[in-house]
């Protein structure tokens, strides 16, 4: 029975499987960006993140902890003095995945994992929809509404007077 057996093994050993993650995240902190599979992109989003969050608290305790999962100083620093720094403000979430379609030689489902900061397109994106933002409730009450709603009201009050 797989009785609380809930994340992926990714067909290796665990030994081989952490190892893996710990290279991939080392890779994503380093280049901001990797392709991938879709599954070692969610493996690997459940590994990071909690690493990213911890690197909120730059303190000696959190550092060595980090450390202990990564074993790159160079990626440990990265994570610490540019990357913290970034995501100070944003309560989680801080992978994206993005599919990009199936792998030529075994069909499988290749996707991009990103770190959400540091897509200047999404950003750019992110700035033009907020300026450019409709409403959808009523029409707002403007004295220019107003106005047009009282001359309709005398209009159809006229017309209801020839008629009678």
């Amino acid at each position: 029975m797989r009785h609380n057996k809930k994340f992926n093994h990714l067909g290796r050993t665990s030994s081989h499987r952490k190892a893996m993650l710990s290279n991939m995240a080392i890779s994503l902190i380093q280049h901001k960006r990797i392709a991938t599979t879709l599954a070692k992109a969610k493996a690997l989003k459940v590994y990071v993140e909690p690493l990213i969050t911890k690197a909120k608290d730059d303190s000696t305790h959190s550092r060595r902890t980090v450390f202990s999962n990564l074993q790159n100083k160079e990626a440990v620093t990265e994570l610490f003095q540019n990357i913290s720094q970034k995501i100070a403000n944003r309560p989680g979430g801080y992978t994206r995945i993005l599919r990009t379609g199936f792998r030529l030689g075994d069909n499988a489902e290749m996707c991009i994992i990103e770190l959400v900061d540091y897509n200047e397109n999404m950003l750019k994106d992110k700035t033009a929809k907020k300026a450019i933002r409709t409403r959808r409730s009523t029409v707002k009450k403007t004295a220019e509404t107003v106005e047009v709603v009282k001359e309709t009201a005398v209009e159809i009050e006229a017309k209801t007077e020839e008629v009678v």
